[in-house]
């Protein structure tokens, strides 16, 4: 088989598509969340605890000089990003606990019937009850 026709194959499967509108999605999930953060999360609790900007909070390590930079660590940052990952694992979190509540429920309402023994199964079964006849 070909790469090119083995490649073509691959990517045509349709778990590669639903990957790939996922991760579209997720992107898209992700820039809203971030926005949400930034823009309406971040400022209410910066102005609870006395007007902080998040972005602002840093460590300086070295001042800057001239052209060059100061040298910072940046942890209000680090901490929008945490919020940003934790709004988005919760929702990520609603949204399975909400498809397996689904699923639970359509299992709860159809129950499987035990499939059908095998014909083998069935002759032997009545060969053995006319046996058991016979010697009674």
């Amino acid at each position: 088989m070909s790469m090119m026709k083995e490649f073509k194959e691959f990517a045509m499967r349709g778990n590669v598509v639903d990957m790939a509108v996922g991760i579209v999605i997720g992107a898209a999930f992700g820039t809203i969340v971030k926005s949400f953060v930034a823009d309406v999360l971040s400022p209410p609790i910066g102005l609870l605890l006395g007007g902080v900007d998040f972005n602002q909070l840093m460590i300086i390590l070295k001042e800057a000089v001239g052209e060059t930079p100061a040298v910072s660590i940046n942890y209000g940052a680090f901490l929008m990003t945490i919020f940003d990952f934790l709004i988005i694992a919760w929702a990520i979190f609603m949204v399975i606990k909400g498809m397996n509540r689904m699923k639970r429920k359509k299992e709860e309402e159809a129950p499987a019937e035990p499939p059908a023994p095998p014909q083998e199964e069935v002759l032997l079964t009545e060969i053995r009850d006319l046996l058991k006849e016979r010697n009674a």
